[in-house]
């Protein structure tokens, strides 16, 4: 099966970490919101000041009951680029499904755990193509682990 290029992109997890996502102007975190539980994930990758950056990091998982909603939010300069929700297998290498996210919203709320049909996955925010970078986008993976399964 053959991926596009800003999936496979998403899902690079081998260069070093340039720059600080605490500065303003880096990468930010996305939050992730499933009944308790309150994380933030770090981005696999991000266009940075037009220049494209892969960073090292391991995806936060989340283990969750059945039926719990999930929210999740991004920064605001993502919200205003566009994003969606890339549902991913537990090993990053299917895609199951994605999610449009109206334009402009910050935080997204209207996915459940039991949405998803394997009981392990991964959520990936992916940022719009078309800034600074082109293909190049921002992407964030959360995994999820949902009891029962």
């Amino acid at each position: 099966m053959r991926r596009p290029a800003s999936v496979l992109l998403a899902l690079g997890l081998a260069a070093g970490l340039s720059g600080c996502a605490g500065e303003p102007d880096g990468p930010g975190e996305v939050r992730a919101q499933a009944g308790s539980q309150d994380i933030t994930a770090r981005p696999t990758q991000f266009c940075l000041d037009g220049d494209p950056q892969r960073y090292e990091i391991t995806p936060p998982i989340v283990e969750v009951s059945p039926d719990t909603a999930i929210s999740l939010t991004v920064p605001e300069s993502v919200a205003e680029s566009g994003w969606q929700v890339q549902v991913f297998d537990d090993q990053l290498q299917e895609v199951i499904g994605e999610v449009d996210v109206p334009e402009g919203t910050e935080t997204f709320a209207e996915i459940n755990s039991s949405d998803v049909v394997p009981p392990a996955f991964y959520l990936v925010v992916v940022e719009d193509k078309g800034g600074d970078c082109g293909e190049w986008t921002g992407a964030w993976p959360v995994g999820f682990l949902r009891a029962g399964g």
